[in-house]
């Protein structure tokens, strides 16, 4: 191999570096997170309104945001464990 195709390997292996680091900053971000739950909330807010479920739409709309989030903040958590035992 020469000089310029090992140069040129090591750029290419850096900008996959970066965009693999962008990624994983997105996917533990909070903004992603927040918008998820969002989402979540007026997907389920807009079903319960078209099934006729009107006891309290709002609140028990929360049930799957909080149900969600929960299950995000326990993922490092489980992660950890399955990293460690793999």
């Amino acid at each position: 191999m020469e000089l310029r195709e090992v140069e040129t390997e090591i750029e290419n292996i850096k900008k996959r570096n970066k965009i693999v680091e962008e990624n994983k900053a997105w996917e533990t971000s909070w903004t992603r997170k927040i918008c998820i739950c969002i989402l979540t909330y007026i997907v389920v807010v807009i079903y319960s309104y078209l099934v006729r479920n009107y006891d309290n739409i709002f609140l028990s709309s929360l049930v799957p945001v909080i149900g969600f989030t929960l299950s995000t903040l326990s993922l490092k958590f489980i992660r950890k464990i399955w990293s460690k035992n793999k």
